[in-house]
């Protein structure tokens, strides 16, 4: 088993870290263990994407329309 170490973890994520290893009811170091085995194996969003295309037989014959609207501005008041 490899072991690693994080350093300059902000005291609010050790917390957090802290309060989700209590509620499932393990070490922080499981916790982290579990997320970090989780993270590793979700597949990247944007290979899957790219691997189902070539599947299909890629994109070169995709037909992208043109766009020919104007950006509009947007007031977040």
């Amino acid at each position: 088993m490899a072991s690693i170490i994080v350093r300059g973890l902000d005291e609010w994520v050790k917390e957090q870290l802290a309060a989700q290893a209590k509620q499932h009811g393990r070490s922080m170091e499981a916790e982290a263990r579990d997320i970090l085995t989780q993270a590793a194996r979700r597949p990247h969003i944007g290979l899957a994407l790219m691997r189902a295309a070539q599947q299909v037989g890629g994109i070169d014959d995709l037909v992208v329309p043109q766009r020919n609207d104007t950006a509009r501005a947007v007031d977040f008041e």
